[in-house]
């Protein structure tokens, strides 16, 4: 593995001068024939996961992307036009993320698959010393996080989750208010996530299409026979793939509460919710929900799902409140937001441009500003809310310790049986 500190002069010999990029393509020339430009520059990406939020991720460092890979051959070959658009090069292409894996031509790969895969695909590329930069969620369990987490620290990977409202200015100032005491001392947060935008009609189970390998678009989740209402965009809405609006916007904006809180190192202590299920079972995760989180310092974090919520994080203090969502940053006084923070304040770590933060990262070999443990412990924050309304009853939780207080079947929960062959690799 590379030395923590990389000189100009290394990174090129590792990832390969732009001279021999342009040998490697000769019929392209200028812009084309570079790998980035600016930050990006010489690294070369390949995308795992090319459809809806993997392929506008490419699209937006296409000039670095050497391979693709979706086990949908419309989605890759979607993906290779359009590299080939704005480049004039034409990336390897691959079904199984572990061939291109293999390719020593990739230094980094962007994970935009559904949440089942991404502990798997996040370890496998460590360990083929590749840095990472994973979709929001991080995970589709509390114990696949602590993995990743490990894994990354050992192999010493830059791991970026992309819960990309961190590098907003907005978000940013809202939390420093907050932890500067602008507010006064802080008393609960509210968090309002969006509704389910899934309206199926019911369709009977058939054979895959001829484009999708189904056993690899399970990978390790439990069988169950393709129904096209289960796959792609609309994995977003059962329990064997992700976790619904719960993990979809709750990475966000419970990151944001994170965040404000200083927690990106812990967790709640006491977790209790409801909510209501689709009476015709066309998907498992709730329509709405309202979870009640209590934190160690005596915060409460109010947390609710569904239509019509005012949607963001609220910090509510006892001089006033701050409300920030990717609309606006607002506040009970607009003084409480006006007035500057002296010098000598709480900062938070600045970044502008969420992928452009994970390439400088590569380069610097400093932890990026939504790195493996940060992620995890958002992700966490977000199943402890869903298996607070699954089970029906209040759980406590050790964050420390990162297990369920008195209650077997809750830590039963934090993960579950991966189909075979496919394992994760044990971590202490």
């Amino acid at each position: 593995m590379p030395s923590p500190r990389l000189t100009r002069r290394k990174f090129l010999q590792r990832t390969g001068t732009l001279a021999a990029t342009a040998v490697a393509f000769p019929h392209v020339a200028g812009r084309a024939a570079e790998l980035g430009s600016g930050a990006r520059a010489g690294i070369r990406v390949g995308v795992i996961g090319t459809g809806g939020r993997g392929f506008a991720l490419m699209r937006g460092v296409a000039a670095n992307v050497v391979a693709v890979c979706d086990v949908d051959t419309r989605h890759a070959a979607r993906a290779v036009a359009e590299i080939e658009r704005q480049t004039g090069r034409k990336p390897s292409s691959h079904t199984d993320y572990r061939r291109l894996l293999e390719n020593r031509d990739v230094d980094a790969v962007i994970i935009g698959t559904p949440d089942h895969w991404h502990a798997l695909q996040c370890v496998h590329a460590c360990q083929a010393d590749k840095d990472v930069y994973c979709e929001k969620p991080l995970t589709l369990t509390i114990h696949e996080g602590r993995v990743i987490a490990e894994v990354a620290k050992t192999t010493r990977r830059i791991l970026q989750t992309g819960s990309q409202q961190r590098s907003d200015d907005k978000f940013r100032l809202g939390c420093e208010l907050v932890r500067n005491g602008r507010i006064g001392k802080l008393k609960s947060v509210r968090v309002g996530l969006t509704y389910v935008n899934f309206d199926p009609t019911p369709v009977p189970d058939s054979e895959p299409p001829e484009e999708l390998d189904y056993d690899l678009w399970l990978g390790p989740a439990p069988w169950h026979p393709y129904n096209r209402n289960r796959v792609h965009y609309n994995f977003r809405f059962f329990w064997d793939y992700s976790g619904g609006q719960m993990t979809n916007w709750g990475a966000h904006h419970l990151d944001i509460a994170q965040w404000g809180l200083g927690t990106d190192d812990t967790g709640p202590v006491e977790i209790e919710g409801t909510g209501t299920f689709d009476p015709e079972k066309r998907f498992e995760v709730p329509v709405d929900s309202e979870i009640t989180y209590r934190y160690a310092s005596g915060v409460v974090l109010n947390c609710t799902q569904g239509p019509n919520r005012k949607t963001g994080t609220t910090f509510e203090g006892e001089n006033g409140w701050i409300h920030v969502n990717r609309g606006n940053l607002e506040a009970s006084d607009e003084d409480l937001i006006g007035e500057p923070l002296p010098d000598d304040a709480v900062r938070l770590y600045v970044s502008r441009d969420h992928m452009n933060n994970w390439f400088e990262c590569i380069k610097s070999r400093k932890a990026p500003i939504c790195d493996a443990e940060i992620g995890h412990r958002t992700s966490t924050v977000c199943h402890l809310g869903s298996l607070a309304v699954r089970l029906g009853r209040k759980l406590r939780w050790d964050p420390a310790g990162e297990a369920f207080i008195g209650d077997d079947e809750a830590n039963r929960l934090r993960h579950y049986a991966y189909r075979q062959p496919w394992s994760l690799p044990k971590v202490s």
